[in-house]
């Protein structure tokens, strides 16, 4: 078994390809974990997709050609030739995949070093593939792990100490290009964290909120919550005019501002769009000052500036988080466990014949009749035990399992790496990318 990981984000592709590969809702994602599956290479799979990142989460038997596989799925999908894919795409296997997972967990692969919403969309992604089925105890057991290590992160720096987000980001641009935002009116589509910050945000600094979404419903609730007013969603290609200050954060799959409803208007306008795909598509002047996800990079790298020493002390607990990973998958191989299970209870019967030799119950020349005899008692009384144990391998619970068998034997031997993973596979691509 090994672990892949195929990732495209802001750091290696452009916006418009990030909006090509982008799964904007449960039915897009479910398809993609479905032909992903069905690839005899491939077992189970995790789909990320996010902003600023789509990553390809899998555990295969066959690096080579899973990763064709997802390539040629991937191609198939977006329309973007699969050499610019393989081109544009960071893969990792293995330890490094894990790393990967472990430094995405703890935001320090986002486009905002710190920023609180990636593992939350690290779980959600989880969740999703577990309940349909699409990954288990695999999958599971690295996921674990990297919140156990995001938490680490948190809990041991201050990287998070003073929680960033794009949304938060975004609005921090418009204070820099505007005196103040207090009175002016804000129109906010979208109800998801995005906007939620977002509202709050501008709320705070004496905007004249306005939310506004396809489910009338939702936006109340959001409206309730920040003290804002709400829209009815039809209004918009008679009230998007009227705003100067506009942000935008849906999941709809076509833009939802373009050309033919834009108006000319005697004042600058500050739109920003934070969806991807993006919800505003134009090709005029008209005084608008339009931001994207991209656009907002200036102010993120004097954040990643800003946050580097603590970055470096998360780099060294995520290192140290990935080889105590593969150390803990050393303990779950079940066969050297059972081999020494084995190995423990032969020793056993081997002292037991040598005493009842020694002190003379049974003749000597009936040593080797008697050393196979217990050996085979042994083999018998274990028997039964030991298929258990192997047939409940694959099981949810059999970390448990194996952890209490591991207690009870009290093993202390240095064993292979399960599926030849090695510790010092994992130390050196740690060390390379702390370089």
């Amino acid at each position: 078994m090994h672990y892949i990981n195929i990732s495209f984000s802001h750091k290696n592709s452009t916006l418009e390809i990030r909006e090509k590969l982008t799964y904007p809702d449960d039915e897009n994602v479910e398809g993609c974990l479905r032909v992903l599956n069905e690839s005899e290479t491939i077992n189970e799979t995790i789909l990320i997709s996010t902003c600023n990142r789509m990553e390809i989460f899998c555990s295969c038997n066959d690096i080579s050609a899973a990763t064709k596989h997802i390539f040629e799925k991937l191609t198939a999908r977006s329309g973007i030739a699969i050499e610019e894919l393989e081109g544009r795409a960071d893969v990792f296997d293995d330890s490094s995949a894990i790393h990967h997972l472990f430094t995405v967990a703890s935001s320090l692969d986002s486009m905002v070093i710190g920023e609180t919403q990636i593992a939350g969309q690290l779980k959600d992604a989880f969740r999703f593939s577990y309940d349909k089925g699409y990954c288990g105890q695999k999958l599971a057991r690295a996921m674990h792990n990297a919140f156990k290590c995001a938490a680490k992160v948190r809990n041991a720096t201050d990287i998070s100490s003073k929680p960033v987000s794009i949304a938060s980001v975004a609005v921090s641009k418009l204070k820099s290009v505007l005196e103040s935002v207090e009175g002016k009116k804000a129109l906010i589509i979208g109800v998801g964290e995005m906007s939620e910050i977002t509202a709050k945000h501008m709320i705070s600094n004496g905007a004249d909120v306005y939310i506004m979404n396809r489910t009338k419903d939702k936006a109340f609730t959001l409206a309730e919550e920040c003290g804002a007013k709400v829209l009815d969603f039809d209004q918009l290609p008679h009230i998007i005019n009227e705003f100067e200050i506009l942000f935008t954060a849906t999941s709809s799959p076509v833009p939802i501002i373009t050309d033919d409803i834009i108006k000319a208007c005697d004042f600058d306008r500050y739109w920003f769009d934070l969806a991807i795909p993006r919800d505003i598509i134009y090709h005029k002047g008209e005084r608008i000052n339009l931001y994207q996800i991209d656009d907002l990079k200036i102010i993120v790298d004097e954040n990643r500036g800003l946050r580097e020493d603590e970055a470096r002390k998360a780099h060294t607990i995520i290192g140290r988080s990935t080889v105590a990973f593969f150390e803990w998958l050393d303990t779950l191989n079940i066969e050297p466990m059972i081999k020494e299970i084995y190995e423990k209870a032969f020793e056993a019967a081997k002292i037991e014949s040598n005493r009842v030799i020694n002190n003379g119950y049974i003749p000597k020349e009936y040593e080797e009749q008697v050393r196979k005899m217990g050996e085979q008692v042994m083999k018998r009384f274990l028997h039964d035990m030991t298929s258990k144990m192997r047939s409940v391998s694959e099981d949810s619970k059999s970390d448990m399992i194996t952890g209490a068998m591991q207690f009870l034997i009290n093993k202390d031997a240095e064993t292979e790496m399960p599926d030849n993973y090695k510790c010092e596979h994992a130390l050196n691509v740690i060390q390379q990318g702390s370089k």
